[in-house]
């Protein structure tokens, strides 16, 4: 199958959970046929975001809204913190009010998919392609000066 080791394998401080039950017991999930949809925590992002205004009416403070829509549900458990945006006291317990989150988005005008990947994009942005291609020619011999 993979070369990973199994989770029985692995050593026993790798296999604690978060609360601290041993996870031996559980299903490996880097094996199953279908992906897992992953949850992402982040405090920091959650906060940062919180401090920004309303993505609706511009007011503050804010809260941290979690777009109900962006992943499949489960049960007891928010969408990943890479899907939050900033809404006025106000308007998050509108559109928790709503029976249609989407529609409520789609009635405002906002595409709030997007403000939250730009909002998570500033506190992770992605890796520049001109700083990885840079370290690899830092690495390469400079064929135009004759070294071989």
């Amino acid at each position: 199958m993979t070369d990973q080791p199994t989770i029985a394998e692995q050593p026993k401080a790798l296999r604690r959970g978060r609360r601290g039950r041993d996870r031996a017991t559980g299903v490996n999930k880097t094996v199953l046929r279908l992906p897992v949809v992953r949850r992402i925590r982040d405090r920091e992002h959650v906060e940062t975001v919180a401090k920004q205004p309303c993505l609706v009416c511009g007011r503050r403070p804010a809260d941290a809204h979690h777009l109900r829509f962006a992943q499949p549900p489960t049960l007891g458990r928010k969408v990943s913190d890479e899907f939050t945006v900033p809404l006025c006291r106000g308007h998050h317990r509108e559109v928790h009010r709503c029976g249609d989150e989407a529609a409520w988005w789609d009635k405002t005008g906002i595409d709030a998919a997007i403000a939250a990947r730009a909002l998570w994009l500033k506190s992770h942005p992605l890796p520049s392609k001109s700083s990885t291609a840079g370290s690899k020619l830092q690495n390469e011999p400079n064929l135009a000066d004759g070294a071989q």
